[in-house]
């Protein structure tokens, strides 16, 4: 499974693409984030986040893209502008054909270091030695996205094989 996640955020989206199956070594392929300038205007802004998704997409050719889902801040605007962020990339994902999937924050960090609760350090920690990486990725954004993209091989694709074993021991 090839999977495209995104941390999404108006001024750092952070993305990797990740391959692999739940069970076996996880590959990264790809990570990066996506800045925009706070002084270009808003559309411009989610205009380069979709442009850059869209460009992962049509190189990496991923089977799904996995967004982190919104978590309540106390800080509306950033609420507002990473949602806006996460709805770029669910169209862009739509445009191509790809499915999306989300996943929350406590069951990103649940999925790489076994604890929900478990601070950013800790996952850029997990997230440096199952890749075996030299270096940890930077700025946090990233890591957050190589996360993601672990979560969703490790669980998103032992949920679709428990869909394709039900559908198999149903038309039977």
């Amino acid at each position: 499974m090839r999977v495209l996640a995104v941390d999404p955020g108006l001024t750092r989206c952070g993305v990797a693409v990740v391959e692999g199956e739940p069970g076996n070594q996880a590959n990264l392929l790809h990570v990066d984030v996506l800045t925009t300038a706070t002084d270009e205007t808003h559309a411009n802004r989610l205009l380069f986040i979709a442009t850059g998704v869209e460009s992962l997409i049509a190189e990496f050719k991923p089977e799904v893209v996995a967004i982190e889902t919104v978590f309540s801040q106390h800080n509306l605007r950033t609420v507002i502008g990473t949602a806006q962020a996460a709805g770029v990339v669910m169209l862009a994902a739509a445009r191509s054909g790809i499915n999306v999937a989300t996943h929350t924050p406590t069951e990103v960090k649940a999925a790489v270091t076994g604890s929900g609760r478990a601070s950013k350090d800790q996952v850029a920690t997990m997230v440096t030695k199952i890749f075996r990486l030299r270096v940890t990725p930077r700025p946090v954004d990233a890591t957050d996205a190589c996360a993601l993209a672990l979560c969703h091989v490790w669980r998103g694709g032992m949920q679709a094989k428990l869909v394709q074993a039900q559908a198999r021991f149903m038309s039977k």
